[in-house]
């Protein structure tokens, strides 16, 4: 039997005006609906009917976790710093964690994420292969220093995450878990009612063979993605990678260098020579951990830096600065070219054996063309690193590219042995000896998912939540006086001994106008209406999706909300 929420005795207040720091529209409705309040930058306090928002999502992926085995655990938030020293992460996260000490003077940290705790756990509890596979979740509170927390619970310091961890002796028996999440991800996501799309994507810190996100479609997404509408190939942008074919360097003349004064942008050079400026070659100088490194790329393209460092991590990519030209009488801001460099020269695909370019002299007011690679200089290592394009060419099927913003949901990463190694995770095999475990790791962001709700379904008039996850089955509002009140609260019962969810709204001296108002802005999926009919037995069903709206006698209404009610569980 569910129960009534009257909105008369629930903490809640909406408003009618937007908070002045909402960027986005779940920011903007999550705060006027009640769902959400701002305690601080990037800390949020979860009122009533959030709360219940944020359960359901959590029973949704609780159920499809426990569904393929998955055992649920619950790991501390404050932890010692020595396992993260030991794994490297204490200084790869930088700034990103939260660190104290304790009055003995101990060192911890607020957790971020949970490998090198769960890889110790399995190591004190698990000695033989006999104990594997196992999986292990969490559903848990994370930390992370955001320097500009936004977007409201989009981008929080603090936030509500299911981390989820596999463990097994083989290599197929880690492809075996990692499918079994992916099809769970899928019926998470799926139920839910959200929009999303699995994409490759790039492991970075993570380390291991193979990753992909899961991505909520979305234009407050922080996320790039490109989508090939002629075949099923889809990926982050970070892991988009162009296949480009090596040239005939033999019909190329040899390297010359140009005078060329004035000229230290793409486009200056391009308009000097009369060259497009795909034919020039563009040379980025940043720092790989304090190192100076030269990036080259299309005159015509940009360096994705966030592509840079996921490719390069956990090294820290920075730009150079003017004073970093000090003393580098080899580094000629503006005319930099990789023949003769001695430096570490990274070069996008694109810039492939055999191609030639016009590209600096590393010489004041001088280009030189015919610079060709391979034959004038040597690429130190390729990664494709420029910013993706609509239209680009699918590295599957050939056809243009389409690139699309999206909000992470999910990540899943086959970790390998990464972080057994660093522990020494291992458990007596079937022969005897010792054998290294092999692990998967798998993240859903379940306070981020309501606000990709909240962004993928809300409209003009408010939020409009999916059934299995709304903080009722149905609004009922009492439009009138006291015969619509006593019905109205009356049908409310009748509902929730049916099993159906309700959340009444039986505050007294406010107008049917404002009782609306809130109605659509709370969003829950169905709103029944006691209205002027209800001296002859009929209300009013109005789907807050569609908005279509049907009079039904109570008797037909309280069955068919019980039948959609039922629907969901």
């Amino acid at each position: 039997m569910a129960h009534v929420q009257r909105m008369s005795t629930t903490m809640l207040r909406t408003l009618r005006d937007d908070p002045a720091d909402a960027e986005t529209a779940s920011h903007r409705l999550l705060v006027r609906a009640g769902y959400v309040r701002r305690t601080s930058a990037g800390v949020w306090t979860w009122l009533p009917l959030g709360k219940k928002v944020l359960d359901n999502v959590i029973r949704v992926v609780r159920e499809e976790m426990d569904a393929i085995g998955g055992q649920e655990v619950l790991l501390p938030a404050l932890l010692p710093k020595e396992p993260y020293e030991t794994s490297g992460r204490w200084e790869e996260y930088g700034d990103l964690l939260f660190r104290l000490r304790d009055r003995k003077g101990a060192e911890y940290l607020l957790g971020p994420t949970h490998e090198e705790i769960f890889t110790l756990t399995v190591k004190d509890q698990c000695t033989s292969y006999k104990d594997l596979p196992v999986i292990l979740y969490q559903i848990q509170t994370k930390y992370r220093d955001e320097a500009r927390p936004r977007s409201g619970v989009l981008r929080g310091r603090e936030f509500q995450m299911k981390d989820s961890y596999s463990f097994d002796t083989t290599d197929e028996g880690l492809a075996e878990s990692y499918r079994l999440h992916r099809a769970a991800y899928a019926r998470v996501f799926e139920r839910l009612g959200l929009d999303h799309r699995v994409v490759s994507a790039v492991s970075g810190a993570m380390g291991g063979s193979r990753s992909e996100e899961f991505l909520a479609p979305a234009a407050a997404g922080e996320d790039t993605f490109v989508d090939c509408p002629s075949c099923d190939y889809a990926a982050n942008t970070e892991a988009v990678t162009a296949v480009v074919a090596s040239s005939d360097p033999s019909g190329h003349g040899p390297m010359e260098e140009l005078d060329t004064p004035g000229t230290p942008t793409i486009e200056s050079l391009a308009r000097h020579l009369g060259v497009p400026a795909s034919a020039t070659l563009k040379n980025l100088l940043v720092k790989v951990d304090g190192e100076i490194t030269a990036v080259g790329v299309p005159g015509d393209r940009e360096v994705d830096l966030g592509k840079l460092g996921e490719h390069l991590a956990p090294a820290v990519v920075e730009l150079v600065t003017a004073e970093d030209f000090t003393g580098r009488p080899d580094l000629v801001r503006g005319y930099v070219g990789p023949q003769g460099l001695k430096i570490r020269y990274i070069a996008d695909p694109r810039v492939a054996p055999g191609t030639a370019w016009v590209t600096g002299a590393n010489k004041p007011d001088t280009h030189a063309r015919d610079v060709v690679c391979g034959r004038d200089f040597e690429v130190d290592d390729y990664l494709d690193v420029v910013v993706v394009e609509p239209g680009d060419p699918c590295p599957a099927c050939g056809a243009g590219l389409e690139i699309g913003r999206a909000i992470e949901i999910g990540h899943i990463f086959q970790l390998g042995r990464k972080y057994a190694d660093v522990f020494g995770l291992d458990v007596l095999g079937p022969q005897g000896k010792p054998v290294r475990v092999t692990m998967g790791s798998y993240g859903i962001g379940v306070s981020r998912a309501v606000a990709a709700l909240a962004e993928q379904t809300h409209d003009g008039a408010g939020l409009c939540w999916p059934r299995e996850v709304a903080p009722a089955d149905v609004h009922v509002v009492a439009a009138g006086k006291a015969v619509q009140t006593e019905l109205a609260s009356a049908l409310a019962e009748r509902l929730a001994g049916a099993g159906v969810r309700v959340l009444l709204d039986d505050r007294a001296g406010v107008s049917p106008g404002v009782k609306f108002t809130d109605a659509e802005l709370i969003g829950v999926p169905t709103i029944l209406v006691v209205g002027r009919g209800a001296p002859d037995g009929v209300v009013e069903l109005k789907d807050r999706r569609t908005g279509h709206r049907e009079d039904l006698p109570v008797e037909e209404a309280v069955a068919r909300l019980a039948e959609l009610a039922r629907g969901t569980r």
